[in-house]
């Protein structure tokens, strides 16, 4: 989960005019950024050798 600081700083880091695209687009990102970083605290990672293996599975 994204904090209203992330997202004050995210607005921060924008130009003075920007599309409301770009801004979903951005604060979509710092989710999916926070995602990561909370799966990879729990141990919900894949070596680089198992994600090899599911990309062969998933290309068939």
């Amino acid at each position: 989960m994204i904090t209203k600081d992330q997202v004050i700083l995210s607005l921060k880091d924008m130009p003075d005019q920007f599309s409301i695209d770009e801004l979903m687009d951005k604060l979509i990102l710092l989710q999916k950024i926070e995602a990561g970083l909370a799966q990879s605290k729990k141990g919900e990672v894949h070596s680089s050798k198992e994600a090899k293996e599911m990309l062969k599975q998933w290309s068939k």
